[in-house]
């Protein structure tokens, strides 16, 4: 592998936009301690109106400084861990982070302390717009706050409750350990949390079988000691959603994003109801690799393993320019300046972070990381991550800084919309049949992966913390067996479910971040919405989606996804994706 020095320059990005050099960002963040000082001078003094915006105003202002320093820092460690001074130096903005965040403590509890009748005042005040969703949300709250003693004792106790997650962390990172799994030739293979997916993915069906049956089964091995720790999770969530006076978890969840709970409950029934579609899509990739009968392990199996988009990075943005051109110039153009002005660090480099990302800081371009190889996993990876830079493009071009950043319910909307345009190009211009096929299992896949899999995973956290929140026991067979049933309902009759699938649920770490699966479902399937209208020339549908993209978070998430043309809590909405995956199984079947 490639030092870092030894990458050319033009496939490193340049951060010079977020400063000029780690010698300056610890002059710049040195600086910025010692004038943050001034505002613990409001502190037991925001008692007027402005007073109030002053101190916003300069917290702000320090905030943004310290965004762009700290993203500047964590970027330099990203791109090389192994550079010492580049680790101190985030360590230190991380450090005046922890103090930033101490020193400004006293000024959400001192405002929100003052009286309805000034917070509305100050809320509809339109000399400072910026901070309207600010005292929206403190008079949101208000009904959910305790009082600043009861507020101080939750916080202490938080510092143990969500310890459940970091036993799970330890526990899956550190301790777990999987043997060797045999194909049908008895070689052995080391089997990974990183190999897994490739072994599942092989076009040997024994060896795809001893992976899943050896990585499930091994979690079943410490199914007591996860099952409890899990139990205790839902426990500690069901008690501080009380405390909180709601009515339930999910409706905690729900409120804290601003999003609906008719979403949730849309999803849930729409997925249901079309659950024949999955099962169709199951037969005919069991057609489709030869197989007598189906089993679970076999849907990771790649259909077309001999085809695949071997392009260079260069060639892979002008496939994403190509496929976003529905969107107009001003879009390509930015996919342009995204390469030339050296947004995105493409290659793999000794100490770079692994996979992929993107992220930015108000005031300055967004940036993306790739370990560009030519296949099509980094071609769609790059379209991606362009999705995700580009929305935070938009949203800081045309929202102040306290209205630019957009929720987790919304954030994969961009970048699957990208993904998704691409798929749509790559299909209308597909040579083959198997290059077809190939396209048509890829969006197949991650439907699957984000529609079926994270609605599943929903209905089962929702069964875990609704069975507790009705006193009713809770127990690691319980749990055991009502995943064994879901996953059969979900597949199918037709589908063999091999029993370690039954401790699955205890490997999945997002189930330790309550009620967050489910947006992974909801932002594909707004994505699908938004790139058909998009791709299809609907009326207006590209100036909508400009619209969401530039909003932050102006308005509630829900509320900005139906300015795109997506109403997610129309179960007609759910209904519409499906129709479009049913349609592509009816021409994947007449490839056959």
């Amino acid at each position: 592998m490639k030092k870092r020095k030894e990458i050319s320059g033009i496939y490193k990005w340049d951060l010079t936009d977020y400063c000029p050099s780690n010698e300056a960002c610890k002059e710049e963040i040195e600086k910025l301690e010692r004038g943050m000082e001034e505002l613990a001078l409001y502190e037991g003094n925001l008692k007027d109106e402005k007073t109030v915006f002053d101190c916003l105003t300069k917290e702000s202002e320090y905030s943004k400084h310290l965004s762009r320093l700290y993203v500047y820092s964590s970027l330099k460690v990203k791109e090389d861990a192994t550079d010492s001074q580049s680790v101190a130096l985030s360590e230190k903005v991380g450090a005046v982070c922890v103090k930033m965040s101490t020193l400004t403590s006293f000024v959400d509890v001192e405002i929100s302390a003052l009286s309805d009748e000034l917070l509305e005042k100050m809320m509809n005040n339109k000399k400072y717009p910026q901070y309207k969703n600010y005292f929206k949300n403190i008079l949101r709250n208000r009904p959910h706050m305790l009082s600043k003693k009861e507020e101080k004792l939750l916080s202490q106790v938080g510092d143990f409750a969500d310890g459940f997650s970091n036993v799970f962390d330890m526990l899956d990172n550190a301790d777990m350990r999987f043997e060797d799994v045999l194909d049908s030739s008895g070689n052995k293979h080391k089997l990974t949390h990183a190999s897994y997916s490739l072994l599942v993915q092989s076009d040997d069906r024994k060896l795809r079988e001893n992976a899943f049956r050896e990585m499930n089964g091994r979690y079943g091995k410490f199914n007591n000691t996860i099952a409890i720790n899990y139990i205790n999770e839902v426990k500690s969530n069901c008690f501080f959603s009380k405390v909180r006076k709601f009515n339930s978890c999910l409706e905690a969840s729900i409120f804290a994003e601003e999003a609906s709970e008719k979403v949730y409950e849309a999803l849930i029934d729409g997925v249901n109801q079309r659950l024949s579609v999955f099962h169709k899509y199951f037969e005919i990739k069991r057609k489709e690799l030869g197989l007598d009968n189906f089993a679970i392990f076999d849907m990771y199996a790649l259909t077309n393993s001999d085809f695949d988009i071997k392009v260079r990075y260069e060639e892979a943005i002008e496939l994403v320019k190509k496929a976003t051109a529905p969107l107009g110039e001003e879009y390509i153009s930015l996919v342009e300046r995204a390469k030339s002005e050296r947004w995105i660090d493409v290659f793999e480099n000794e100490g770079k972070d692994s996979g992929a990302f993107s992220w930015g800081a108000y005031g300055c371009h967004p940036v993306v990381l790739t370990n560009y190889v030519p296949n099509s996993e980094s071609v769609f990876t790059l379209a991606h991550e362009l999705g995700h830079c580009m929305h935070t493009y938009f949203s800081n071009k045309n929202q102040p800084y306290e209205m630019a950043g957009y929720t987790i319910f919304v954030a994969e909307v961009a970048s699957n919309v990208n993904e998704m345009l691409l798929l749509l190009y790559l299909l209308k211009r597909a040579k083959s049949s198997k290059e077809k096929i190939f396209y048509f299992d890829h969006l197949l896949s991650m439907f699957r992966g984000s529609v079926f899999r994270q609605t599943m995973f929903a209905e089962f956290e929702q069964f875990a913390h609704e069975k507790y929140e009705k006193t009713q026991t809770l127990s690691k067979d319980i749990l055991n067996e009502y995943y064994l049933e879901l996953n059969k309902k979900y597949f199918g009759e037709k589908v063999i479910v091999p029993e370690e699938i039954k401790f699955e649920w205890s490997r999945i770490p997002h189930f330790y971040n309550s009620f967050y699966v489910y947006k992974y479902a909801t932002g594909l399937i707004s994505a699908m919405v938004i790139a058909q209208n998009i791709f299809n020339e609907k009326p207006n549908a590209k100036e909508n989606y400009f619209k969401f993209l530039s909003s932050g978070d102006s308005l509630p998430p829900v509320e900005l996804l139906k300015i795109a043309g997506v109403d997610l809590e129309n179960p007609e909405t759910i209904v519409s994706a499906f129709d479009f995956i049913d349609d592509i199984l009816d021409e994947w079947q007449k490839l056959q």
